[in-house]
């Protein structure tokens, strides 16, 4: 069968082509058509094409008869240009913190231009962030599966500054300065306020690591699979995982009583609701039989 790739720019110089397939639409699959395009254009690698057709994007897994695509149609090309793997991106994101955190807290006579002993409160939050990015780093290269595997380069720069800038230079700064060491009136906190923000952290972060743990086992190696998530955490909300985490970075934003530390909270579950809203919505349209009872992110409310 022949089928006709058109570009999405009307400036390119490299389509429109005309590909030549062995089978019928029910044989060809939308991978043979990105390999197809590849072996002609080496630096349009797979990853970085997307066919759409009447601007449904073609899936990897289905065949061109999935689709309606007869002998002599047509889909549309767009390069999405150099690639990183997600699991790149986040090794980098998460690593941002790692190490601003330890210069700042480690060097006070080169960021704040003095030395002072650190307080048990700024002791505590920094054992707290970096435990957290520890376990994130850890799930990223022995826990999760992604379920795309690249995103344009480019972007990298963008998902990092929000780790790099508010969870790192911006948090670490304004919490380890000398106005919060040992002694200064505004790192005194009550043994049960600390005792308290520590266990809301632990419970957060070992289920947060539990739900993560739940979403692998949901998808076999090698797959994109997708199937609805059951047990711990997923009987009230769609996302646990944003839930969990949320209570993780309240628990640090109370314990620190920093702006720094509230506007970090604010913007990132801000952000995390908006995945949340997208991910229930995507579940309840994929799956029929998804619990109708499931909130988004947080517990009996949205």
């Amino acid at each position: 069968m022949k089928l006709v790739i058109t570009p999405r720019s009307l400036k390119s110089r490299k389509f429109p082509i005309t590909l030549d397939f062995d089978g019928s639409p029910s044989e060809v699959r939308v991978e043979d058509v990105q390999a197809a395009i590849a072996k002609q254009f080496p630096q349009l690698y797979p990853d970085r094409q997307r066919l759409t057709l009447d601007k449904t994007a073609l899936e990897t897994e289905k065949t061109l008869q999935d689709y309606g695509i007869k002998d002599g149609d047509s889909v549309t090309f767009k390069d999405l240009g150099p690639q990183i793997s997600w699991r790149t991106v986040f090794l980098i994101e998460y690593g941002g913190p790692l190490v601003i955190h330890p210069l700042i807290y480690y060097l006070p006579s080169l960021i704040y231009g003095e030395t002072f002993e650190h307080s048990w409160m700024q002791t505590i939050t920094y054992g707290m962030v970096m435990l957290h990015f520890l376990k994130r780093e850890y799930e990223t290269v022995f826990v999760h599966r992604f379920s795309h595997g690249t995103m344009p380069f480019r972007n990298v720069f963008k998902n990092s500054a929000h780790y790099h800038l508010l969870s790192g230079l911006n948090l670490a700064y304004w919490v380890y300065g000398p106005w919060n060491a040992a002694g200064a009136t505004l790192a005194k906190r009550s043994d049960v306020l600390v005792y308290g923000c520590i266990a809301l952290y632990i419970f957060a972060e070992v289920s947060n690591f539990h739900t993560h743990v739940t979403l692998r086992n949901l998808r076999p190696p090698g797959t994109r699979v997708r199937k609805v998530p059951r047990g711990y955490g997923f009987d009230l909300v769609s996302c646990p995982n944003y839930f969990f985490e949320t209570l993780a970075w309240l628990a640090i934003s109370v314990l620190t009583m920093s702006w720094s530390a509230y506007l970090f909270f604010v913007v990132a579950v801000g952000q995390m609701y908006i995945w949340s809203v997208k991910k229930h919505r995507g579940y309840r349209k994929d799956f029929t039989d998804y619990p109708r009872g499931r909130k988004a992110m947080f517990p009996f409310v949205a």
